[in-house]
């Protein structure tokens, strides 16, 4: 098994000089490879998240981008078909993403226990981010 380092937020950092100034049309795309190091956000989505002692706590709902830069992953703790999940947002430094080649899959932990994220402010989708 070998480590990712969160690659996708590396890529999102790794062009953060651009996130400096605002995008505008009257410039040629700039076109980037993907390297297989890389995660992609839809492989992710769904992705359980376990702790170390190898416990579902959550799993990955979403991710949020500021700019060019990958700012958080909304988990889902708890609840039941959707009734009574409590959604976090953490820091991508708190969520170490690996690729299983053995497995071929992705594989997310986190060092908290499931009560520990319950009791995390919550993330709602209300505004503009209401679903």
């Amino acid at each position: 098994m070998r480590y990712i380092a969160v690659t996708l937020a590396t890529a999102l950092l790794s062009t953060s000089a651009l996130a400096q100034s605002a995008p505008t049309l009257d410039k040629a795309p700039i076109f980037t490879e993907v390297n297989q190091a890389s995660a992609l956000g839809s492989s992710l989505k769904g992705l359980n998240v376990r702790n170390a002692g190898d416990e579902n706590v959550g799993e990955i709902e979403d991710v949020v981008v500021v700019g060019n830069t990958l700012a958080s992953y909304i988990l889902s703790v708890g609840g039941f078909l959707g009734m009574g999940t409590h959604y976090v947002a953490v820091s991508p430094a708190s969520l170490a993403i690996t690729w299983n080649e053995k497995d071929k899959k992705w594989n997310a932990r986190i060092n908290a226990t499931k009560d520990q994220l319950k009791a995390a402010p919550q993330f709602k989708y209300e505004g503009r981010f209401a679903k």
